[in-house]
């Protein structure tokens, strides 16, 4: 039998989860390669893998797709790895730099911006901007280095009342429900776990990983995500692209 492609993100919120997976048998029925976000979603959407953990926002490139599993790259409030940084005020910026590396948080900074900040901002892909979108490890430990950073899983609860979930478990094909339920299975032992991952990565000042990966983050697929994935992809299509 063929084994099954999966690409997942290279964050330290994602190590819980590779953890499980390394540590299971699931581990001999699939063949694993590592990415960033945007890139886990171009790998599900051009049919290069069969599954991935990917942005929420890509779920809108996808004509038929399944969430697998019960866990997600998640957080009831502020997230602690996605940010807006800026030299000045939210209410001053005229100009926005997204993150190359993101889909749903350069997204989520805009939804933001139009209906809680009430901005209209210039989107930018390059140079210079009065604020920019930066997501993940290269986050940790700069928000207490930059005069404002606005952290969008807070403001996201703040607008909304809902917890977030940035990335979610995501076939384009239906796969067998024995192993569906192995990989969930190894998921689920990562993230009794999470704090396992910590020895050895790199130590970085004011951020503390054991806050991040059992307080800042939610794995848990509930519910009140599901609607907010789908309030997110609702207010998403409006945005100009």
């Amino acid at each position: 039998m063929n084994k099954i492609a999966i690409s997942a993100v290279s964050y330290t919120n994602t190590l819980p989860f590779l953890n499980g997976i390394r540590n299971s048998d699931v581990i001999n029925a699939i063949d694993l390669s590592v990415d960033y976000p945007s890139e886990c979603a171009r790998k599900v959407i051009d049919n290069e893998v069969d599954m991935g953990i990917i942005p929420i926002a890509a779920l809108a490139k996808l004509s038929n797709y399944h969430i697998i599993g019960d866990y997600c790259i998640g957080s009831d409030g502020a997230v602690d790895s996605v940010f807006i940084f800026s030299n000045k005020p939210i209410e001053e910026i005229e100009t926005l730099l997204l993150d190359k590396q993101s889909r749903t948080s350069n997204g989520l900074a805009q939804i933001l911006l139009k209906h809680y900040w009430k901005k209209d901002v210039e989107i930018l892909t390059e140079g210079q901007a009065d604020a920019y979108v930066l997501i993940g490890d290269r986050t940790f430990g700069k928000k207490n280095k930059v005069p404002f950073a606005y952290d969008l899983g807070y403001y996201w609860k703040d607008m909304t009342g809902l917890p977030f979930a940035f990335a979610v478990w995501v076939s384009n094909k239906e796969l067998p429900e024995d192993f569906k339920e192995a990989f969930n299975h190894a998921l689920a032992m990562g993230v009794e776990h999470p704090e396992d991952v910590i020895p050895g990565l790199p130590v970085y000042e004011g951020f503390d990983y054991h806050a991040y990966l059992t307080e800042s983050l939610d794995f848990h697929l509930t519910m009140d995500k599901r609607k907010a994935i789908d309030l997110y992809l609702e207010l998403y299509a409006t945005l100009k692209t």
